[in-house]
């Protein structure tokens, strides 16, 4: 995979690179501003954009900024946000902006090359991969309302699963139940949550969002 790595942090940067060099990805570029990404991206066609939430000049939200306004001008880039710390506003503002092909995930997770890999696979298919710890921080601060009121408990540890990017697969062996049993759950998940089949839409994003959405206004 095609890899533009955007991070100030000379040592974190460096890291990355070698984190995707050993799992086998092709790095295009490694900058340090929103400035210097977007020569790159105008010099190179890139796969996947990795970029840290907070860059200068100001070290606030330019990553945000500039992962909507590559998925915008550029919607064939995948974007996968980095933060040092679990920051809901943030990665929940870009995810129910997006319709897939984004991700936000914590830098100590990174680190570890299957990880990083499977998350930038998830958003060049078209998906979205949310970090489990902002999961976790949003079930915790929050009590379900509205739809998801409706879920059974499975159900909601099934709709978690699938707002981290798990696969089914992965989702059963969390859970200790088959992958049909999954499908199924996900199924009423769906129906419960009224995301109707069309086949231009990715049901699974569209459910990571609506939860998202759900749980921050709640």
């Amino acid at each position: 995979m095609k890899v533009i790595v955007v991070e100030d942090q000379l040592l974190t940067r460096e890291g990355i690179v070698r984190t995707l060099t050993h799992a086998g990805h092709q790095i295009l570029d490694a900058v340090g501003d929103v400035p210097a990404m977007e020569t790159a991206i105008a010099l190179h066609v890139p796969d996947a954009l990795i970029l840290d939430v907070r860059l200068p000049p100001t070290f606030t939200d330019e990553g945000i900024r500039a992962a909507e306004s590559i998925r915008t001008t550029h919607p064939e880039i995948a974007v996968l946000v980095l933060s040092h710390y679990v920051e809901a506003e943030f990665a929940t503002a870009l995810l129910q902006r997006m319709t897939g092909g984004v991700g936000y995930l914590l830098k100590d997770r990174i680190l570890t090359p299957s990880t990083l890999s499977d998350a930038l696979a998830r958003i060049t298919a078209g998906e979205c991969v949310v970090d489990p710890a902002l999961v976790a921080t949003l079930m915790a601060q929050q009590k379900a309302a509205g739809p998801l009121t409706e879920l059974t408990e499975r159900e909601r540890d099934v709709l978690t699963g699938v707002a981290e990017g798990l696969s089914n697969a992965a989702i059963g062996r969390r859970l200790f139940i088959s992958d049909r049993t999954v499908e199924v759950h996900a199924q009423h998940i769906f129906r419960k949550l009224g995301l109707s089949e069309d086949p231009g839409t990715n049901r699974r994003v569209l459910a990571t969002v609506r939860y998202l959405a759900l749980m921050t206004t709640t």
